[in-house]
């Protein structure tokens, strides 16, 4: 029973340890992140809503795909990874720290066959003096030796930068920290929006997963601005923001400025400028092809109005010249959306200053309604993502051990060199933990310096 027992320990151990579950892992988060970058996150859009069937639907709610980050078994992918790199880490982590902290520092027979940069020296001078020579020499063009005797000769061993080899270790450790701080903003974190009507304040925001959430403060916004090209295109919208806390606007939140990319953060809660729109009315006149029968039309913001045909219809857009974007017309102009009774959809452009061009559009369609564009009673709202991440300084830390840890794993490499002097020889071997080219260059250079210096000494 013991033994039964110990053997599934140890297979579990090699199961978490094994390369082999790594790739799966990762192979399966990079899969997950393709299609949490395909399918919506959140509350997804209406219209990909109409594109797929209601089975799909309840499916992809079922497993979370709408919310994927956040579901169970993303979650449990991210667990099962650092669980992996930190068996990973344990197993081989000793060796590699023995390797930096206990290296072999004599040059036996069996290293010196082991070693591909290997060359040997003639020297008449006494071993003694040739050792001092040798080790001012690597003190100066490689790093200082230890020094040790063994077996009748003298051995130095030299060494640069042995704690790369724990780079691998600062990626496994700068991901674990990753997955921590993405934990935490998933656990204690959340995103959502708000609409705020100039003048007016909000203490709440609406989450994704439509919850309404109490922000614990207020947020009152005192105006927006719109900067446009000369082609009526935005340039800049603006929001200027106010906290308050307790109804008393707080000292350094007062008429604070945000734009896109140039968010306002208040208490770790976040807000990022988005979007923006007219919540006033819209005024319209509808009347037949005839001009009979005429009557007024109230449109309220982003809301469709009822036509006396039992069309609705809604504003896209609006301006207060069009003639920035149309030549030889002036005045307002709107572009409205048309559902008639029978399900078709029309979007077109409705003007002020030229009722012809409505009559002519009516009469191109059918039996009209004629509809005249009157103006706007504008009252701008602005629109802003709201978000709290309490782990994005553990994420920001986990990306700079890793910066740290990939630097010293791409550039940096282990070299270790060895001397034996014994008799009348020099025995040089050198290695590196990577790039085994450039190390047999740098390796070779050295000998030719060290010939030199040791035959500049043998002169009287």
């Amino acid at each position: 029973m013991i033994a039964q027992k110990r053997d599934f320990l140890h297979s579990l151990w090699d199961f978490f340890c094994s390369l082999k579950l790594t790739m799966f892992l990762l192979i399966s988060l990079a899969v997950i992140s393709i299609i949490g970058t395909v399918i919506p996150q959140g509350i997804p859009p209406e219209e990909y809503l109409a594109m797929i069937s209601p089975g799909k639907i309840k499916l992809y709610k079922a497993l979370g795909f709408f919310d994927m980050y956040h579901s169970w078994w993303f979650i449990l992918l991210l667990y099962l990874l650092t669980v992996n790199l930190i068996a990973c880490s344990i197993k081989r982590l000793p060796h590699i720290w023995k390797t930096i902290t206990r290296p072999v520092t004599v040059l036996s027979d069996g290293l010196e066959q082991s070693l591909a940069n290997v060359a040997t020296i003639k020297s008449l001078e006494e071993p003694a003096a040739v050792k001092e020579r040798v080790i001012s020499f690597l003190s100066t063009e490689f790093a200082a030796p230890v020094v040790s005797e063994a077996d009748g000769a003298w051995h130095l061993f030299a060494q640069k930068t042995p704690w790369c080899r724990l780079s691998v270790y600062f990626v496994h450790l700068s991901v674990i920290i990753i997955f921590i701080g993405a934990l935490i903003g998933s656990l204690f974190g959340y995103k959502g929006f708000v609409n705020i009507l100039e003048g007016e304040s909000v203490s709440s925001v609406m989450l994704r997963s439509e919850k309404e959430l109490d922000l614990g403060f207020s947020l009152r916004l005192e105006q927006f601005t719109l900067a446009k090209y000369p082609n009526g295109a935005p340039k800049e919208f603006k929001s200027i923001l106010t906290v308050l806390e307790n109804g008393t606007p707080v000292p350094d939140y007062t008429n604070a400025r945000v734009i896109v990319n140039d968010p306002l953060t208040y208490k770790g809660i976040t807000f990022y400028q988005s979007s923006y729109g007219n919540a006033g009315n819209y005024f319209f006149t509808v009347s037949d092809l005839n001009g009979k029968n005429p009557a007024s039309l109230t449109v309220k913001g982003q809301s469709s109005a009822n036509l006396p045909d039992g069309s609705s219809m809604h504003v896209l857009e609006a301006t207060k010249d069009v003639s920035a974007f149309v030549k030889d017309l002036s005045g307002p102009a709107a572009q409205v959306e048309l559902h008639t009774p029978d399900g078709k959809t029309e979007s077109f452009i409705v003007y002020a200053n030229h009722p012809e061009l409505n009559i002519q559009h009516a009469q191109q369609h059918g039996s009209g309604p004629v509809i005249h564009y009157k103006g706007a009673e504008e009252r701008m709202y602005t629109g802003l993502q709201v978000a709290k991440d309490p782990g994005v300084w553990v994420v920001w830390l986990g990306c700079f051990l890793m910066m740290i840890g990939v630097y010293a794993a791409f550039f940096l490499s282990h070299r270790r060199i060895w001397v034996r002097i014994q008799g009348g020889a020099v025995t040089v071997a050198g290695n590196a933990s990577k790039n085994q080219g450039g190390f047999q260059q740098t390796f070779e250079g050295l000998i030719d310096r060290l010939k030199t210096d040791l035959a500049k000494e043998k002169q009287p």
